[in-house]
């Protein structure tokens, strides 16, 4: 007999709000259920900031109660905060709490890998600067950002789900000389991440502060493409060192690549430098080369906003194989021409003093 979302949703009325006492879906607090074709269940568990300590054993007691269930297969359970209301004013004097963007404890310095459109190779790079700063002796985080489409788990090669000691703190994974996380770490493969605004926020704010990230030289962030609410909630919340803007040389990549700085020229981070990706493609058999893409659009771009150019990566079919294959090419083939075009980045960032 198949699992229906009727089934898990009863299941779930077992499961007791501390707050209101009553049970969890009563108290509304189960969002975007699924219950795939193989049987997979995912829900979100979303409740106020202010009380997200006491739901941690909340989130164990429901995965526990939905895993129980017969012929169910894996079991996916988020917890994260939305937005409450504002309270009324008090006019009485209160000490003020800290506002802005905030430092992320044991994190020294925070990069964020952006792009105006996808497509672009943007995980791609994030993943092997990531890499060659490990190389270069730097103690190095990856933060998979991208929640629609994250890839860097296959990239890096990590595979399984981060474990919690505590139900509040999440471990992350390493591999390579990089401490990595990402939500695709808590989805399957082929399982989409149909989240709004306040969720995709919380699910940042989470990954961002209750991994324990450790002492961190930098903290890679593999943005999304675009200009949304992933990005605004970055820069808002924890203070971001600088950006890095990824883009191929065409000009329909380029006028997206515009929009992406310009936002981060509205919210105050400061642009690092552009790469150019796919910039050109030598033929393994003749040698010739050719500007697939276009050629120079992002140097002629990045002089225009007096910012460095600091790469020109090529069109090669080495580089995705060894994303494909969990490998980045700073790893799989260090001394290669194309892992040396991001370990000349990765120099230059710490030469900088943003790595």
């Amino acid at each position: 007999m198949s699992l229906t979302r009727d089934d898990v949703l009863t299941v779930l009325k077992t499961v007791t709000d501390p707050v209101t006492e009553t049970d969890i879906m009563a108290a509304g607090l189960v969002k975007a259920l699924t219950v795939s074709d193989t049987q997979d269940v995912r829900f979100v568990i979303e409740v106020p900031p202010s009380q997200a300590q006491l739901y941690a054993d909340v989130q164990t007691a429901a995965e526990a109660a939905v895993k129980a269930m017969a012929g169910v297969g894996t079991v996916s359970v988020v917890l994260t905060a939305h937005s409450t209301p504002a309270a009324p004013p008090d006019l009485k004097p209160q000490k003020s709490a800290p506002t802005g963007p905030q430092k992320i404890p044991g994190i020294d310095r925070i990069v964020a890998i952006a792009s105006g459109k996808g497509g672009v190779g943007k995980s791609t790079v994030a993943a092997n600067i990531a890499c060659a700063l490990a190389a270069e002796g730097r103690r190095v985080g990856l933060l998979d950002a991208d929640v629609y489409g994250p890839s860097q788990p296959r990239m890096l090669g990590v595979s399984g789900r981060p474990a919690s000691p505590d139900g509040k703190t999440i471990l992350p994974m390493r591999n390579f000389g990089v401490t990595m996380m990402s939500i695709g770490l808590m989805t399957n493969d082929d399982q989409a991440v149909v989240w709004r605004g306040p969720m995709l926020m919380g699910a940042l704010q989470q990954m961002m502060n209750q991994v324990q990230w450790g002492a961190l030289d930098v903290l890679i962030v593999d943005l999304p493409p675009g200009t949304g609410d992933v990005q605004m909630t970055l820069a808002q919340k924890a203070q971001v060192d600088g950006a890095i803007v990824v883009s191929t040389p065409q000009d329909v990549a380029l006028m997206d690549a515009r929009k992406g700085i310009d936002m981060f020229n509205q919210l105050g981070t400061p642009i690092l430098g552009m790469i150019e990706n796919m910039s050109t493609h030598i033929c393994s058999k003749c040698g010739h080369e050719e500007h697939v893409f276009g050629h120079g659009g992002v140097a002629s771009e990045a002089a225009k906003l007096n910012v460095p150019l600091l790469a020109e990566i090529p069109l090669h079919l080495d580089i995705r194989m060894a994303a494909d294959g969990g490998a980045p090419i700073v790893v799989s083939k260090p001394d290669s021409p194309q892992a040396e075009a991001f370990r000349a980045v990765a120099r230059a960032l710490i030469a900088d003093g943003k790595a």
